[in-house]
């Protein structure tokens, strides 16, 4: 089984956590992509889905899914996105595609965060990929400062603006042994949106596409 069936596999297992008629919570990648084509041919009806990216939504809008704010809905019974690494305490780092602020709020605004992901993502021990950090454009320069003080090795994502204006930093060799702090620390820094850590609100529940089925987390 290559990559593009172990996100499809995993992307379908994922509609057992979706309930008829509720509103639900996407995140935004390759593997979440095939989430929703399995959603829009699954015959599930859902109320509407709170997207956490433009490219998100115009996918869910094109499978006929009600796209609403947050801000419309309150609490999300289930929000369900995918990772660009996972750990064995379920704990991510995310942001490949600049999406990891709007990400955030989402899961934290969800009962029940299930991140669905395969073999290939799985680490023990996260920061073998390089660690987004969403920046005020005018604080780009001052956060690779801090970054370089706290051991990393910075990189502008150049030509790259997220969806909500802001710029990336891509984060090498960071020393993540401890996630949570870690977090907490770059989270703090002034000109800092939000780091792609998923460790003070980690995922509840990991499905993984493994060439022996799903494995659950």
């Amino acid at each position: 089984m290559n990559q593009d069936e172990l996100k499809r596999l995993v992307g379908t297992a994922a509609l057992d956590y979706v309930q008829p008629d509720s509103i639900i919570g996407v995140g935004t990648g390759s593997t979440v992509n095939c989430f929703i084509e399995a959603l829009a041919h699954s015959g599930i009806r859902v109320e509407a889905a709170v997207s956490s990216s433009e490219a998100t939504t115009r996918l869910l809008e094109d499978a006929g899914i009600l796209v609403v704010d947050l801000n419309q809905t309150g609490g999300l019974d289930v929000y369900i996105d995918g990772a660009d690494e996972f750990d064995p305490h379920r704990r991510l780092i995310k942001g490949g595609g600049g999406a990891l602020t709007r990400e955030k709020i989402i899961a934290a605004a969800s009962r029940q965060f299930i991140c669905i992901a395969d073999t290939t993502k799985q680490v023990k021990v996260l920061g073998a990929f390089p660690l987004p950090v969403e920046v005020i454009p005018l604080a780009r320069s001052l956060v690779a400062r801090r970054m370089v003080a706290l051991g990393g090795q910075p990189e502008w994502r150049e030509g790259f603006t997220t969806d909500n204006g802001n710029w990336i930093l891509d984060v090498h060799n960071m020393d993540l042994v401890d996630p949570v702090r870690t977090e907490e620390t770059i989270n703090n820094l002034a000109g800092v949106v939000t780091c792609g850590l998923f460790a003070l609100r980690p995922a509840d529940l990991l499905l993984i596409a493994t060439e022996n089925g799903i494995k659950q987390l």
